[in-house]
């Protein structure tokens, strides 16, 4: 029977900028490789300074990337959120569906859909500057066991652990129902603030998904130690090296899968795409190995445009790459 993934995130339109240098992100405050959260007005403000820079505008959030990946290749995807009742909000619907993926979205009456800005520094780091606006106003009473009813995995991003009685509803619903939770750590700065409850709640997940800084974060050892620690938590884990490959560790072994060297442009959702492949992989029954590879091509190629939304022909080319590589064509 085909495996169906449900991700739940913070919807939100990006809005990604190119900087010339790291001057705005000094100057404004914000820790280079981070994302921060922000008020309507300081979103209004940084969109009217950055008002000439080259700029382009994509649906986004990190479980919505994911849930673009695992779409894209093929397996039913499903997505819950929150967007206002706008044109943003419009948009982002429309977006999701042209991508194949099926809505569940609640709209809020009162409040514009969230809004992130990337900068994308000149060696492709992407800074985040967060607006939620509706995104925010999602919570525990929105969702049932019967939106989750049905799914293998439920694909949560860490940035929804701002609200903490809405993670563990998710968290618990997800089980309710038997499907297996995976889970992206999102940014470091998420994880610092926030790691003795990520702690206490992440025990018996399926997949923690992090990156250097986070897995170092949550684990307080270096990135290559922190995969073994991490698993002590959940059954696949997995840190993402960027340019030097990821590790990946289940029942005790470790593996490494070597990254492809690619021309960087735009770091941003990399890290979302990565797990999309991944949980695309085990969907269709790969072993660990093929999974982190299809995660990794993923990765490779978003990083290669500026946002985080490739054409069909890229897709294309990403199912043909995973062919090769793999030996398997059941995509």
């Amino acid at each position: 029977m085909e495996k169906k993934v449900l991700c739940i995130g913070n919807a939100l339109v990006d809005k990604v900028c190119l900087l010339e240098n790291d001057d705005l992100l000094v100057e404004e405050g914000l820790p280079k490789g981070s994302m921060q959260l922000i008020t309507e007005e300081s979103s209004k403000r940084l969109q009217a300074i950055t008002g000439s820079l080259k700029s382009e505008m994509a649906t986004g959030g990190s479980a919505a990337n994911t849930a673009s990946g695992t779409a894209n290749l093929g397996i039913a995807t499903a997505y819950i959120g929150m967007v206002g009742r706008d044109g943003l909000g419009d948009f982002y619907i429309d977006d999701m569906k042209k991508n194949n993926i099926e809505t569940k979205f609640f709209r809020s009456p009162t409040t514009q859909t969230g809004l992130a800005l990337a900068f994308v520094s000149k060696d492709g780091e992407r800074t985040f500057a967060t607006y939620l606006g509706a995104a925010l106003e999602l919570n525990a009473g929105n969702l049932d066991k019967d939106l989750f009813s049905g799914y293998d995995y439920v694909h949560i991003e860490g940035y929804l652990i701002s609200n903490r009685s809405l993670f563990s509803k998710i968290l618990e619903l997800g089980k309710s129902v038997g499907a297996k939770i995976s889970m992206d750590l999102a940014s470091y700065n998420v994880v610092e603030e926030n790691v003795d409850f990520l702690r206490s709640v992440c025990k018996g997940v399926e997949i923690i998904f992090a990156n250097e800084q986070e897995a170092e974060a949550f684990s307080g050892m270096n990135a290559v130690k922190s995969v073994d620690y991490i698993s002590g938590y959940a059954n696949i884990s997995v840190v993402k090296l960027g340019e030097k490959g990821s590790l990946i560790s289940c029942g005790g072994k470790t593996i490494r899968v070597q990254e492809v060297k690619r021309a960087k442009v735009d770091t941003t959702g990399a890290g979302d795409l990565y797990a999309g492949g991944f949980l695309a992989g085990l969907c269709q029954g790969r072993n660990l190995e093929q999974c982190g590879i299809m995660g990794s091509i993923l990765a490779g190629n978003v990083i290669e445009i500026m946002g985080t939304k490739m054409d069909e022909k890229r897709w294309q080319n990403i199912r043909r790459e995973i062919s090769e590589k793999t030996g398997q064509v059941n995509i």
